[in-house]
């Protein structure tokens, strides 16, 4: 075991028993919450959109817990940690990616569609091709994101429970899989949404606990603070400037941009973030329930400062690396060191972080199962395999065995992806989004001529390049990093395919509509934007 493994368990092996009880507080209190939820799920709006009975402030803090995964917590703050500045640059990319969804999606979408990104597309769209595009896009994005929360959550109790062997981390990723399909079977969005809310406020507590004591330690000098996480990592100035990660040579400032484009564009097409905004009443609690989120979100990334130089400052750069090659338990080990190596208050700082970055990891799984099990149930087994026959009865039935499937997926592929950055692999789910999804949803939302075979081959040309490109680069095989470091068949040099994948998706979707015959419906164009601007007729 490594030094920092060996010290975390140490540490976790004495307050063993304060661990499992903060674990065991939470996760009862969620299935509770998913329980009492259940009981109100009487119908596929309730089980989909909770009913539309959140107001714009419950919807703006579920969509933060949503939206501040297990890549915000731990793998931004283990990228600062390890490439200062460059680590940063995620940070920024997720809050500005807000801006982006707010000015184009969150509206439009909310009065658009019903419950899932495919109703948006079918409006004025040949319904069973279009809405088996958008199902499987939503299942590939969805699953994306499942791996870097699994691959955190496998770390994380690893590092808490001294577990070292690669059985005892598929085990704990198995564990959060069986806990997510519970969830999202019994609670719907009622539960998802109650478990999200608690989780944010938990994670923005424990965020602002660790931030205050971290500028404590340095009299609340930032400058300090910076100065010393410079000096402790080994790299000097070269810590605070750009390029430590990403300007060593020309192919990683390529890849910097290609993460930069990803983030950006791809918030407005995660599907998990695009259905909460179904969740509200009306178009006005939508766009309400985003100035929200912008506000928390906008604090939590600040935040991050403080947890990836803190443990810059404090833990050494070979202690971080000791214990995750991807730095992703920079934040426990800071919790650790903040509270005293040897002592009980550093314990129970340790157990406390841990146990919000498990919430944390709980809730966005649920999240992203129910945004794929709700798109396969109501996009392809509902509308495309029984063609609108399916009762509601039977499209919750269907929902809750997809979550099921999905859920052994992502147990699956997340035991593999267990040693890779989080906050990568969530890079990589937002290029994928970006390139299958934003340009079907802009198109279909702001274009007239846009045809279905422009819609396809926009969904599937971004899916298969975004996938394919990410199947043959670093990220998979060739780095020591990778998901299968022992083989490389890596020939794309990036490891995040948006620079060309995002562009092709929407060159795709005009070549796509240009040699279509077909004629597009000008009458359905005309309802669906004044459907989009103003929500007459929005359910």
């Amino acid at each position: 075991m490594s030094p920092a493994m060996t010290l975390a368990a140490n540490e976790a092996s004495e307050h063993r028993p304060l661990i499992i009880t903060l674990f065991a507080l939470f996760v009862v209190a969620t299935l509770f919450i998913t329980v009492w939820a259940g009981r109100q799920t009487k119908d596929a709006a309730d089980f989909y959109a909770g009913g539309r009975s959140f107001s714009a402030f419950q919807n703006g803090l579920a969509v933060s817990g949503d939206y501040m995964s297990a890549a915000s917590f731990l793998g931004i703050a283990g990228a600062i940690a390890l490439f200062g500045y460059d680590g940063f640059l995620y940070s920024i990319g997720f809050l500005v990616a807000w801006l982006v969804a707010l000015l184009l999606v969150a509206e439009p979408l909310r009065n658009s569609g019903r419950y899932t990104m495919g109703d948006v597309l079918a409006y004025r769209m040949r319904q069973r091709p279009v809405r088996t595009a958008a199902g499987t896009s939503t299942i590939v994005v969805s699953i994306f994101y499942l791996l870097a929360q699994m691959a955190g959550a496998g770390v994380l109790v690893s590092l808490l429970l001294g577990i070292t062997s690669d059985a005892g981390k598929i085990l704990i990723v198995a564990l959060v899989g069986i806990l997510m399909i519970v969830y999202v079977s019994i609670g719907g969005m009622k539960g998802t949404t109650w478990v999200q809310m608690v989780k944010a406020v938990l994670l923005i507590s424990g965020t602002i606990l660790i931030t205050f004591l971290v500028l404590l330690k340095f009299n609340f000098n930032i400058s300090d603070l910076l100065g010393t996480a410079a000096e402790n990592s080994g790299k000097g100035a070269a810590f605070l400037e750009p390029g430590l990660q990403y300007g060593a040579t020309g192919t990683t400032k390529l890849d910097f941009i290609s993460l930069g484009i990803a983030l950006v564009l791809g918030t407005a097409g995660l599907p998990h973030i695009l259905i909460r905004f179904y969740t509200v009443p009306n178009s006005k609690a939508a766009r309400k329930s985003v100035n929200w989120a912008i506000g928390i979100i906008g604090g939590f990334y600040l935040m991050t400062i403080a947890l990836g130089f803190g443990a810059a400052a404090l833990i050494s750069q070979e202690e971080i690396i000791a214990s995750n090659k991807s730095g992703n338990t920079a934040a426990p080990l800071l919790a650790l060191h903040l509270g005293g190596v040897d002592s009980a208050w550093g314990a129970i700082l340790l157990a406390t972080i841990s146990a919000v970055a498990f919430a944390t990891i709980l809730a966005v799984v649920a999240g992203l199962t129910l945004a794929s099990s709700s798109s396969f149930a109501h996009d392809i087994y509902a509308n495309v395999i029984r063609k609108g026959k399916a009762t509601e009865k039977e499209e919750v039935k269907a929902a809750r065995l997809a979550t099921i499937g999905i859920g052994a997926v992502s147990i699956l592929l997340g035991s593999l992806a267990r040693d890779l950055n989080v906050a990568g692999l969530v890079a990589l789910a937002f290029a994928v989004a970006a390139s299958a999804n934003l340009p079907t949803i802009l198109y279909s939302l702001f274009w007239k001529r846009f045809t279905t075979q422009g819609a396809l081959w926009s969904i599937y040309g971004g899916l298969t390049v975004a996938v394919g490109l990410v199947l043959f680069s670093p990220v998979v095989s060739g780095d020591p990093t990778a998901m299968f470091p022992d083989v490389d068949f890596s020939w794309f040099p990036l490891k995040n395919p948006g620079i060309i994948s995002i562009p092709f998706g929407f060159l795709m979707g005009i070549v796509g509509t240009y040699l279509s015959k077909e004629e597009p419906d000008t009458g359905k164009y005309a309802e669906l934007e004044v459907r989009s601007l103003t929500g007459t007729g929005a359910h």
